[in-house]
């Protein structure tokens, strides 16, 4: 599935349900962003390939609004079941369990160099490198200009779950945000999420040649997966999370905010279960007794951000060097 990661406006959050047709109800395959800060992200399926996730949190095809939406994870019924939620704890879970993250399992994500990430007290060194925003502005400007898609570039090629985010202007708002928590090679994984949140995340138009001087790219690396039982057990500005809760009609959901979303929006705990509630397609009144039923994961990010100009500057320097089959675009073509 797939997950945004930033947003347009703040939302304003309450407990009650939403008037309208709040974070939707549909599911899909793919959600997205919206709000300055946050993304919605298409309903989790941990355990599929691929399963893409559109931002921040929230139900894919679920209207306006900041957050991230999820679709269904595979192998859950849309509907199954009888009308009545089960009110009982979620599954048992070792609090701080370390979910395997593969070639991060070992250390907390260190600090990002650029835009909000993960402290962490480890001084394990970055994974995450300018060389794979530019290597994501590579695969957009060879896609929109019809060039042969660059080669593979020379950072590492490890697996792991990752999102990429675009965003414009000089006020950075949010363009495309989808990604996966599924983990992949990052040579094909970036690749395929770089048209995939340029191109098709469903909440913008497919991305064009004029749009690419003003565009930043972002690329997320997720880490350190760990299941809590309690779901306060978080840090704003630290943990991106991911939660798992049965809706009204008794369907499993799932949804889930970036790292840097929370603090972006000045959110507390509660405020941002409670937007993921709503941005997951629970309508229902949000108590303290529906909380503690939520399965939640915490997760650590490395993340990068590189605007249009740097990637030039950086490839001017680094043209052939790094692999780069396509002439580089000039200055003038974009003024």
């Amino acid at each position: 599935m797939a997950a945004g990661c930033c947003g347009v406006k703040k939302q304003k959050l309450s407990s009650s349900p939403p008037s309208g047709s709040g974070g939707g109800g549909g599911a899909s395959s793919s959600s997205h962003c919206s709000g300055e800060s946050q993304c919605r992200a298409g309903e989790l399926g941990l355990g599929g390939a691929g399963t893409r996730l559109n931002g921040l949190g929230g139900l894919t095809g679920g209207g306006s609004g900041s957050g991230c939406t999820l679709s269904p994870p595979q192998g859950c019924g849309g509907g199954g079941g009888g009308g009545g939620i089960s009110l009982s704890p979620p599954p048992s879970c070792g609090v701080g369990t370390l979910l395997s993250t593969p070639a991060a399992a070992t250390s907390s994500s260190p600090s990002s160099t650029s835009a909000a990430s993960s402290s962490s007290p480890s001084s394990r060194k970055m994974v995450v490198s300018a060389e794979m925003c530019c290597f994501c502005f590579d695969v957009l400007y060879c896609h929109l200009y019809g060039y042969q898609q660059p080669r593979t570039p020379r950072f590492t090629n490890e697996p792991y779950p990752l999102f990429v985010t675009w965003k414009i202007g000089r006020d950075k708002r949010l363009r495309g945000c989808i990604g996966t928590f599924s983990a992949m090679n990052l040579h094909s994984g970036l690749r395929e999420y770089t048209l995939t949140s340029a191109l098709k995340d469903s909440r913008f138009p497919p991305m064009t040649r004029d749009e690419l001087p003003r565009l930043f790219c972002s690329v997320s690396l997720l880490t350190n997966f760990e299941d809590v039982c309690d779901y306060l057990d978080w840090e704003v500005g630290v943990h991106g999370i991911r939660i798992e809760f049965i809706n009204e009609k008794g369907s499993k959901r799932t949804a889930t905010y970036l790292p840097e979303v929370a603090k972006e929006q000045g959110w507390d705990h509660i405020q941002t279960i409670d937007s993921l509630l709503r941005k997951g397609g629970y309508k229902a009144p949000i108590t303290n007794e529906f909380r503690k039923t939520i399965k939640l994961t915490r997760y650590r990010s490395e993340k990068m951000t590189l605007s249009y100009a740097e990637y030039l500057a950086h490839r001017q320097h680094h043209h052939f060097q790094n692999g780069i089959g396509h002439p580089l675009p000039p200055y003038n073509h974009y003024s």
